[in-house]
C-alpha cells in the first residue's frame, strides 16, 4: 500500500484557450473542474498503473463536498479528515502552446486540533503501508514541520518516504532524512539560492541535496528529463521531443511513477526512468489528465538512460 497526503488539497479548475498573450483577450475553448493536490494526482496514477494507494487529505466546506464528490468514482481508497472550512481553489490557464498560468489560493487555516487529527490518520495507515508520499505546500496554520515529523514517523515503522514540497517545508523534511526527495528545478533553486543554468549545475546540485540527507534526489528539469543522485552516482534521463500541451502534474506523475517502479522492486535508475516516461506521457495530454501505464510505457522505450560523468 502507497499512503499519500495532502495536506493541502483543492479544486483545480483548467481552463483552454488558444493563445494567451499580455493584456489581451483570450477565449475560453473549455473548462472542467478536477480533485488536486499532489498527493492525490500522485493516488491518481498510481491507482492507474495497478497499485494500491489511500489518499489522505482535509476536506470541509462546498469546496470540500465538491472534491469528495470528484474523488466518489476514482477507484481508490480516500481519508478524509473533516475540517471547519473550505478547501481552496486554484485556476490553471493554458493555451494550444503549452504556455501555462498557475493561480492558486493559500488555502484553509486549520486548527492544532485539525493538524493533529490529520497526523493521527496518517499513523494509522502506516501499518499497513510500504511507502508514504508527503506532497504538497501546508496551508495556513499548518507547522512547517509536519512533513519531517511524518518522515521520521514513517521510518520508524520502515516505512520508505518520498517528499515533494517547497521552501521551509522542503528544507525541514530533508533533514528527516526521506528515501527520496523529488524538487523541480525551481525548487530546487529556491532550496539552495542558486540558479541552475547548465547541466553541470544540475548535477552539482542534485548531489549537493542528496548530501543534505536524502538517500536518493530526483531532479525534474521538465521537457529536459530528470537527473537521480543515487548512493552510486548520477544519473540522466532524457526523454524523447514531444509537443507538450499542458505540463501541470507532469512532476507528481514523475513521483508516483518513481514510487511505482520502487515497488516493483526497480533499482533507483529503473525507476528513475519511469519517472520521466509518466512525466513526459501526462504532459503530451489536454487538462489536468495523466498518461495510463501503456502510454508511460511507450514514452518508457524511448527514455535515453546515462551515467553522469
Amino acid at each position: 500500500m502507497i499512503v499519500t497526503l495532502t495536506i493541502n488539497p483543492a479544486i483545480d479548475r483548467i481552463i483552454s484557450v488558444d493563445r494567451l498573450a499580455f493584456e489581451d483577450r483570450a477565449y475560453i475553448n473549455s473548462s472542467r473542474e478536477s480533485a488536486g493536490g499532489r498527493g492525490i494526482n500522485a493516488s491518481c496514477v498510481l491507482h492507474s498503473f495497478g497499485a494500491d494507494t489511500t489518499a489522505v487529505f482535509p476536506s470541509g466546506g462546498d469546496s470540500g463536498k465538491r472534491l469528495e464528490s470528484l474523488l466518489r468514482d476514482c477507484g481508490f481508497l480516500i481519508s478524509v479528515v473533516p475540517i471547519q472550512h473550505s478547501i481552496r481553489t486554484n485556476l490553471t490557464v493554458t493555451d494550444k502552446h503549452g504556455l501555462t498560468v498557475n493561480l492558486n489560493e493559500a488555502g484553509p487555516v486549520l486548527a492544532k486540533a485539525e493538524v493533529a487529527r490529520v497526523e493521527r490518520a496518517v499513523k494509522e495507515r502506516l501499518d499497513h503501508a510500504t511507502w508514504l508520499m508527503v506532497s504538497g505546500s501546508v496551508p495556513p496554520g499548518v507547522p512547517s514541520s509536519l512533513y519531517a515529523k511524518l518522515i521520521t514517523m514513517a521510518r520508524h515503522r520502515n516505512v520508505k518516504t518520498l517528499l515533494h514540497a517547497d521552501g521551509q517545508v522542503l528544507r525541514e523534511g530533508i533533514e528527516a532524512k526521506p528515501t527520496v526527495v523529488t524538487p523541480n528545478q525551481q525548487e530546487a533553486e529556491r532550496l539552495l539560492g542558486r540558479t541552475l543554468l547548465t547541466r553541470t549545475h544540475g548535477l552539482e546540485v542534485a548531489e549537493l541535496i542528496r548530501r543534505m540527507g536524502p538517500e536518493s534526489v530526483v531532479l525534474s528539469l521538465g521537457s529536459r528529463g530528470a537527473i537521480g543522485a543515487f548512493a552510486d552516482g548520477l544519473m540522466e534521463a532524457i526523454p524523447p521531443r514531444v509537443d507538450a500541451v499542458c505540463p501541470i502534474g507532469a512532476g507528481d506523475a514523475l513521483a508516483a511513477a518513481y514510487t511505482w517502479s520502487m515497488t516493483r522492486k526497480a533499482n533507483p535508475a529503473e525507476a528513475l526512468r519511469w519517472g520521466v516516461a509518466a512525466g513526459t506521457a501526462s504532459a503530451r495530454l489536454p487538462g489536468m489528465n495523466f498518461a495510463s501505464l501503456e502510454q508511460a510505457r511507450e514514452v518508457y522505450r524511448q527514455v535515453e538512460l546515462r551515467r553522469a560523468e
